[in-house]
């Protein structure tokens, strides 16, 4: 890859980041905060820090995090503690700057544009806006820090979805909610609602993007469409040896391990190739090796010297 498209890709990756974080940030301060609920995470307790000690979400935050990054960048590495830390100090920036009253015209309170008369609206809002943002963030190699740099160092190791960490670190926030003055069990419920429908849409959104379809390729012109997905997909392409029972003559059937964003890809080029390929498509959820993912069992097992 070339100087040019290399840096071109940094800039894209910061600009996606940075959209990222602005949701993220927007789901606490501009709908959760201001109707008396949180997230989960070292947000949701930044949170309850700022409201117990009178010390604003911000420092909370930036504070907690500085001390994770640490682990993160021994860890995840340098190109992601690079990223975090600009995501860290754009979100400590933002939570600053929409928590300040004149920014009040972004909060969703009665008599603002993004008010929500419905009030079981604001956490699915809120939890919406927070997994896109994290999606985000976390598809261009940065993180929030807090429980998403926990998470990701989880995930490096153990087969465990980025979604249900959160559930359990989320879970044990949002219930301390309950013991704040001015607090009740209702903002507990939609903290739980926030909670939920972020996991779900994180998972939606994450393992759409990591999984993977097996194809079997049906063609007269098997190696033209073979040399394409070899050369230009760059992928692995196996020929199997079949026997079509009808006219009992000797063919091979292609077949290939694809992330299922670059199946219309192939399927575009085999119909230019060949109108009358026949092709099947069968989802595979997990597919470890080379050029997928890596094999995580969580365990680390040490050949006994005999």
């Amino acid at each position: 890859m070339d100087k040019k498209k290399k840096i071109l890709i940094g800039i894209f990756d910061y600009i996606v980041i940075t959209i990222g974080v602005i949701l993220f940030v927007m789901a606490l301060q501009s709908f959760l905060l201001p109707n008396n609920m949180i997230d989960g995470g070292l947000t949701g307790a930044s949170a309850l820090l700022g409201m117990v000690t009178g010390i604003p979400v911000d420092i909370w935050y930036f504070g907690i995090n500085v001390l994770l990054l640490i682990l993160a960048w021994i860890i995840l590495g340098k190109s992601f503690g690079i990223r975090t830390i600009y995501a860290i100090v754009l979100s400590s920036a933002l939570f600053r700057l929409l928590g300040n009253e004149s920014m009040r015209w972004l909060w969703s309170v009665e008599g603002e544009a993004l008010y929500v008369g419905d009030g079981i609206l604001v956490p699915i809002i809120g939890g919406l806006l927070e997994a896109v943002g994290l999606a985000l963030i976390i598809m261009r190699g940065g993180s929030t820090g807090g429980t998403d740099i926990l998470a990701l160092i989880v995930n490096k190791f153990w087969p465990i979805s980025i979604g249900r960490f959160y559930v359990y670190a989320d879970f044990v926030v949002i219930t301390l909610l309950i013991f704040v003055p001015g607090h009740n069990f209702t903002n507990v419920v939609y903290g739980y609602i926030t909670m939920g429908v972020c996991a779900y849409v994180l998972d939606l959104i994450m393992l759409g993007r990591e999984s993977s379809v097996q194809i079997h390729i049906f063609s007269d012109k098997i190696n033209e469409i073979g040399d394409y997905i070899n050369k230009d997909m760059e992928r692995g392409v196996t020929a199997l040896k079949a026997i079509g029972w009808y006219t009992q003559a000797d063919r091979l059937v292609l077949m290939v391990m694809l992330r299922k964003n670059e199946l219309p890809q192939l399927v575009k080029v085999v119909k230019e190739i060949d109108p009358r390929a026949f092709v099947t498509v069968v989802p595979a959820n997990n597919v470890f090796g080379e050029g997928f993912d890596e094999m995580k069992t969580g365990l680390n097992k040490k050949k006994k010297k005999k």
